[in-house]
């Protein structure tokens, strides 16, 4: 499924975040995850818990369903399952069939985030999920903060592809966040195992037009903006803004950000997306949640309307690309490799278990 190949959307093997923290209380927190309904909620402990939200009986939502306790009893007939998932109650019948059952899931509570793995659990490694140091959450002075929850339109790899490709930001967000300069300035870019990076430093260049809320200067500055990419839905955003080389406070920091943007498939052509962003004061945070949300809302829109487009043409041209792609191309490529490998250790295993003697 574009771009990937047929029949690939997401990487199911990984830690994507399902929720923040902040959301998951005591009532029913219904999301889709990888085509599958999800729901999160705190037991009376206080542990957050993920669990299938479908009663495999009727296939009612659970999410639509109640609390018993730390269960939750479907609204339709009234059969209960506990946090880990076992049916503990049956109003119509004493004996408990074994396979009625809902799936668990893994979850992780980090930071500002709750990360599920969706996939195989014996594979749900936690080292996998990026620590809170290489994000920059841990900064000294700054304070992290969860913005928005939203729920976008449109296929998960095309929130990804907008976030490997900062050069949009004069442009779809020219009159907020971004200078032709954002598009103009070579990147550089590196790579390991657990994330795909992109810098980008611009010097004696325009500042863009929210980045003047925060301070009275007015000429051009240096800049670096750049993102982290850690597989397969997370990115973790820097922006600093100094005084140019030839200003009496040359080097000086004038504002410093970092921002995080978690994009977790929901069904295969929607997507969940979560937004947050760490500044030096709650003033600084305050004034970011008014203005960014409308540029939250672009990249929403630009995503809605490319999945139009791809979701409704007979047949789909294919992209003319340009050396700005290239970043994207890799991050492509990453997931791509990892939902590969997938296929084939599915189908190893499938071939294993044909062949066990009866």
């Amino acid at each position: 499924m574009y771009p990937f190949t047929p029949g690939s959307y997401a990487p199911r093997n990984g830690w994507y975040v399902a929720a923040f923290i902040e959301e998951i209380g005591e009532a029913l927190l219904s999301r889709w995850i990888l085509n599958q309904p999800v729901v999160l909620y705190r037991k009376a402990d206080g542990t957050a818990v993920a669990v299938e939200g479908r009663c495999p009986h009727r296939h009612f939502p659970l999410g639509e369903s109640k609390r018993i306790g730390d269960a939750i009893q479907c609204g339709y007939h009234g059969i209960t399952f506990d946090a880990a998932g076992k049916c503990t109650f049956v109003p119509s019948q004493t004996n408990i069939p074994g396979v009625y059952t809902i799936k668990s899931y893994k979850l992780v509570e980090r930071g500002l985030w709750a990360w599920i793995w969706p996939g195989d659990p014996d594979k749900a490694d936690e080292s996998l999920i990026p620590t809170l140091d290489e994000i920059g959450f841990t900064l000294p002075g700054m304070i992290p903060s969860a913005f928005y929850s939203m729920h976008v339109n449109g296929r998960y790899q095309l929130l990804n592809d907008n976030l490997l490709d900062l050069t949009h930001l004069g442009y779809l967000h020219g009159t907020s966040i971004g200078t032709p300069d954002d598009a103009a300035t070579p990147e550089e870019r590196d790579l390991n195992e657990r994330r795909l990076s992109s810098r980008r430093y611009m010097y004696d260049t325009p500042q863009p037009p929210l980045h003047m809320e925060n301070t009275d200067y007015r000429g051009p500055i240096d800049r670096i903006s750049g993102m982290d990419f850690f597989f397969p839905g997370f990115h973790s955003g820097i922006g600093e803004q100094r005084y140019p080389r030839d200003h009496a406070r040359a080097g000086d920091v004038i504002g410093t950000s970092r921002v995080w943007h978690a994009v977790t498939p929901a069904t295969k052509t929607t997507c969940n997306y979560f937004f947050a962003l760490s500044a030096t004061t709650q003033e600084r945070l305050d004034r970011a949640r008014i203005s960014l949300k409308p540029v939250l809302d672009e990249d929403s829109f630009a995503t809605e309307q490319i999945e139009k487009i791809i979701t409704t043409m007979d047949e789909l041209p294919p992209e003319l690309m340009l050396k700005s792609d290239t970043t994207a191309v890799q991050g492509r490529r990453i997931l791509q490799a990892m939902m590969d490998k997938e296929r084939a250790e599915s189908a190893a295993t499938t071939k294993e278990r044909d062949h066990e003697p009866v």
